[in-house]
């Protein structure tokens, strides 16, 4: 029992050493570079997988293990570490910072649930897209953190207003108030020998089934405003390429990969993604409904309807929250302003359909990418004063300290330095593998799969990054997969987006467990889930998630990137390799 314990106490230890020690035999006895890459791939993967060390800290591995092994030299490495997709994290970043810090994504999330409604069904719809939202343009984690908040306010009243009508309900039925003794017309009735009975039945105490249905009832309301807060920031995620690492990763690995190609930009992601988020949205809420409080379709849209006392004390809770906010400030403005503009400049720099802005400097179209709009807006954050110029009485204007919209130690506190090293490092494995020739003998053990129908080589891509990604963080798998699965796509002679875009959209699907990525922690972190609960509601949306990507990438996605044609901008790999390993 001593040996296990210590076993348990220092397993990270244990881990750290003996898993390169295990896996030395592989270029000690292969001596070639595919062998000593594959090395290098191993050790950082089970790092990752295990989360040994921390994931910045592994990412840094290839740094020094590629000059070692002569793979890379130091400089050409450090190079990969810091890429187009870090300016324009920086960017996304500087936006993120300014929204949460003049409470702007407050006055959206309770603006769009105040126009919902404050039916149980409607409000949860209004929390699920205005959550869905805030994740389209901030992390997922800090949309989960900003929305609930609001949500345990408003499930509290829902839970408090349930409870004082059942206690009126209750002291109605033990006869302190009996209204129909004060009717004339029902007089009659308690002349009949049979309501003696029926008052006795009355005035019963609720039974054990009684009380445990009251009770599964309060607690399925917080469990299913809860699930909706930290599946929808996933979702809402999955529309933009700055929604979510996994999404940033795979637009950097694809255009560094095939640069003949740079097809992936915000427009076109936004194209192919907001029709697939929206439908999981909508079967996600159905799906939630119908699992903790039944979907009574019938009630939903009825008309006229008067407010139940929950109704009523949601509304209230709600305008409370809104007023406490007041009216919207100088800050805000210019905040909604640059994000609009942002937003317009990402949309239109070359949407494909029509010429672009970039068109406007013909001679270096291919120099300016989302990142170039990203920034621009994003310095602008560091200029524009946060306060107006005061005025005197009689209308000069006075001295004011100068304040931008964000400072730069504000920015450091928002900035997610772990992904940007971890993505860095990423990248730096991708540049090994391809240096070290280990992409094509990886293409090459591939090729027997081209015997299989392409539909099911996608959904075998789907599946296993979906199950990888419940125990593995979500940027260190699509790291993993995506240097395997464009080899595998060239391997087997199809469009490489054909299996790349939904494996990057299924690496996001981590639904099942409260570690599973950090939206899921917050949310259980209040104490009103069991994980038995996520887990159940997790594995349908998972399901929801898989099938409504296959649909996507074998309906709508094709015509958009004309995916049945072999593209000219994928390099030619050979298919054999006399490497021996």
């Amino acid at each position: 029992m001593k040996i296990l314990r210590y076993l348990l106490v220092y397993r990270r230890f244990l881990l750290i050493v003996l898993t390169p020690l295990l896996l030395l035999p592989l270029p000690l006895v292969i001596k070639t570079k595919e062998a000593e890459c594959a090395y290098t791939l191993f050790v950082i993967a089970i790092f990752w997988l295990t989360e040994a060390l921390p994931l910045a800290v592994s990412a840094l591995l290839p740094a020094f293990m590629f000059p070692l092994f002569g793979i890379m030299g130091s400089k050409q490495v450090a190079s990969a570490y810091f890429k187009d997709f870090h300016l324009l994290l920086i960017g996304v970043i500087c936006l993120a910072t300014s929204i949460e810090k003049w409470n702007l994504h407050k006055r959206v999330a309770l603006k769009m649930v105040m126009l919902v409604g404050v039916n149980p069904a409607w409000l949860m719809l209004g929390f699920m897209v205005s959550c869905a939202f805030l994740s389209m343009w901030l992390s997922n984690t800090s949309a989960a953190a900003m929305v609930m908040p609001i949500v345990e306010a408003v499930a509290q009243q829902i839970i408090r207003a349930e409870a004082e009508a059942d206690e009126l309900e209750m002291s109605c039925s033990n006869g302190s108030t009996n209204p129909a003794l004060e009717l004339d017309e029902n007089i009659g009735e308690y002349e009949n020998p049979d309501w003696k009975e029926k008052e006795k039945q009355q005035n019963l105490p609720p039974t054990e089934a009684e009380r445990k249905s009251r009770k599964d009832k309060y607690s399925g309301i917080f469990k299913v405003m809860c699930l909706c807060v930290a599946y929808s920031a996933t979702i809402g995620g999955l529309t933009t390429i700055t929604g979510t690492s996994t999404n940033l990763i795979f637009t950097e690995h694809f255009n560094s990969r095939y640069p003949g190609c740079q097809c992936i930009n915000f427009g076109s992601w936004f194209i192919l993604s907001i029709p697939i988020a929206v439908i999981i949205l909508l079967l996600s809420w159905v799906w939630l409904q119908w699992l903790f409080l039944g979907f009574d379709f019938k009630n939903m849209f009825r008309c006229g309807k008067k407010k139940t006392s929950r109704e009523e004390a949601s509304s209230k809770v709600i305008q409370e929250e809104y007023k406490k906010l007041g009216p919207i400030s100088y800050p805000e403005t210019v905040t909604l302003v640059l994000f609009i503009l942002m937003t317009l400049l990402w949309f239109t720099r070359d949407p494909g359909f029509i010429p672009g802005w970039s068109s406007l400097f013909p001679k270096y179209k291919s120099y300016i990418t989302d990142s170039t709009a990203a920034l621009v807006i994003g310095l602008l954050f560091f200029i524009i004063p946060a306060k107006t110029l005061p005025r005197t009485s009689n209308g000069e204007n006075t001295v004011f300290d100068y304040t931008p919209l964000i400072t730069w130690k504000e920015f450091q506190s928002c900035m997610p330095w772990e992904i940007a090293i971890l993505v860095g490092g990423g990248f730096a494995l991708a540049d090994g593998c391809e240096v070290s020739k280990l992409s094509e003998w990886v293409a090459s053990k591939l090729t027997p799969l081209g015997s299989l129908p392409l539909w099911l080589v996608i959904l075998i891509s789907c599946l296993i990054v979906t199950s990888v990604t419940e125990v593995a963080s979500n940027p260190a798998t699509i790291t993993i997969f995506l240097p395997i699965l464009s080899p595998l796509a060239e391997a087997i002679h199809v469009n490489p987006l054909f299996i790349l875009i939904p494996a990057t959209l299924c690496t996001s699907f981590a639904f099942l467990l409260p570690v599973a990525n950090p939206a899921n922690a917050i949310v259980f972190s209040y104490g009103h889930l069991t994980i038995m609960d996520m887990v159940k509601a997790g594995l349908g949306i998972n399901i929801i998630g898989v099938a409504v990507v296959m649909l996507a990438i074998m309906t709508w996605i094709v015509p958009i990137f004309d995916l049945y044609t072999y593209p000219s901008w994928v390099p030619n790999i050979p298919t054999t390799n006399g490497t021996g390993l």
